[in-house]
């Protein structure tokens, strides 16, 4: 079992949250049960996921709950491109966390990649 709060991309999950809650203060309020509450969900859903696959007995099931994670966090850029085009988002906001999620997104599939290689079995040297 891992503490998933030693992790660096559970770190940059959590920010990405936190700044997230603070952009979503400004959508309309109209939006508060629709695309706010769906992009905040996903986006909660990318550290979550880390932690729980934290709390696993194996590699193969944290790689599965990073899998998962991951999935979040593409949901998450495609939630932050439709706030921006509605004008909920300004180009710079967007932009940052456009680079927030897609830094995630890399270090979960490098993490998930690790682990697999990991498992693999090694072939003794010829």
């Amino acid at each position: 079992m891992t503490d998933f709060r030693q992790l660096k991309v559970w770190q940059k999950a959590h920010v990405l949250v936190l700044d997230l809650y603070r952009h979503a203060r400004t959508f309309p309020q109209e939006e508060r049960f629709g695309l706010t509450a769906h992009l905040l969900r996903s986006a909660t859903s990318i550290p979550s996921n880390i932690a729980e696959g934290c709390g696993r007995n194996s590699d193969i099931e944290l790689a599965r709950f990073l899998s998962i994670a991951a999935g979040s966090a593409s949901e998450t850029e495609y939630q932050l491109l439709l706030a921006r085009d509605l004008g909920y988002l300004t180009e710079p906001a967007h932009h940052a966390l456009d680079a927030q999620v897609n830094e995630v997104k890399r270090m979960l599939n490098s993490f998930v990649q690790r682990l697999q290689h990991d498992d693999t079995p090694q072939r003794p040297p010829s």
